[in-house]
């Protein structure tokens, strides 16, 4: 093999296994929950939305989180498109991975830009649902951005290699239907408590209140420890959702496995094709 096409081939291998941070739902602000108030979650169902009828029985500890997760997607459906932060918290092995990046998102068809603000400061992500054979195209900064642009499937080995969703996984409502998914199953089980976190803020000055469903025995229907969604007080948007595992021995609190946050948040935006095009002059994959 010719020597220069050997280099090319390791500088795209190196390039590929560096594509990180392309999900959904993570705090780039720093959060303290020790501040907050907590309550626990009565389980009398809310007057004020009676039309909601969660998968759970009024019983249930799950009961009320549903019924506010559930409202929680109404805003939604209001909302065609957004810009924000986007960061998340990955365990990935046995690593904490953070990663902050600017997001443009569409809901139809299915878009996404990313560009990294503080690891890989620079990349840009571009995917759209059916175009560039259903492929992202990334685009390093600085001297890694002589490899040119990459095309990788967005759940191929090299995009997941350090990632635990793929990014046509992103967006608040993806966030919250998994939470409800979760949320269902688990309350057709006992071994479930909540409490309700009112006022907490974010660093990025969001007032939340946070529903948390915490499970103290290790279970293998349930698959974290805790569970805690976000939803903005103002906006009624689920902006965040804490995933923690169940604790090992060396472990003194439930360790945290995935978390996902959307903040500094502009709704409606009408965002064009433009914003998706791999040709905007304000984009670097040309």
């Amino acid at each position: 093999m010719p020597r220069n096409v050997a280099r090319r081939d390791l500088c795209f291998v190196s390039m590929t296994q560096l594509v990180t941070g392309l999900f959904c739902l993570t705090l780039g602000a720093s959060v303290s929950l020790a501040q907050t108030r907590v309550e626990p979650v009565k389980t009398t169902a809310p007057k004020a939305a009676p039309e909601i009828q969660p998968a759970a029985d009024e019983s249930h500890p799950l009961y009320v989180p549903l019924q506010m997760a559930h409202k929680a997607l109404e805003p939604l459906s209001d909302i065609q498109d957004y810009e924000c932060v986007f960061t998340k918290r990955e365990l990935i092995g046995k690593k904490l991975v953070k990663t902050s990046m600017k997001l443009k998102f569409r809901d139809e068809p299915f878009s996404v830009y990313l560009k990294f603000i503080d690891t890989n400061a620079g990349r840009e992500v571009l995917y759209v649902k059916g175009q560039n054979n259903n492929n992202l195209l990334v685009r390093e900064a600085g001297i890694k951005a002589l490899v040119g642009v990459v095309t990788l499937s967005p759940t191929g080995p090299d995009a997941m290699a350090e990632n635990r969703h793929p990014v046509s996984s992103i967006g608040m409502k993806e966030m919250l239907n998994t939470v409800i998914k979760q949320w269902e199953a688990e309350a057709k089980l006992a071994g479930t408590r909540t409490q309700k976190r009112p006022d907490s803020k974010l660093s990025t000055g969001e007032i939340c209140t946070v529903y948390e469903s915490v499970h103290e025995k290790l279970n293998k229907d349930f698959k974290f420890h805790t569970t805690r969604l976000w939803i903005d007080d103002k906006s009624g948007l689920a902006i965040g959702v804490q995933q923690l595992g169940f604790p090992g021995k060396n472990d003194k609190e439930p360790p945290l496995v995935e978390e996902y946050f959307y903040s500094d948040l502009k709704l409606n935006r009408k965002l064009t094709d433009a914003d998706f095009d791999k040709s905007n002059k304000s984009y670097s994959f040309r």
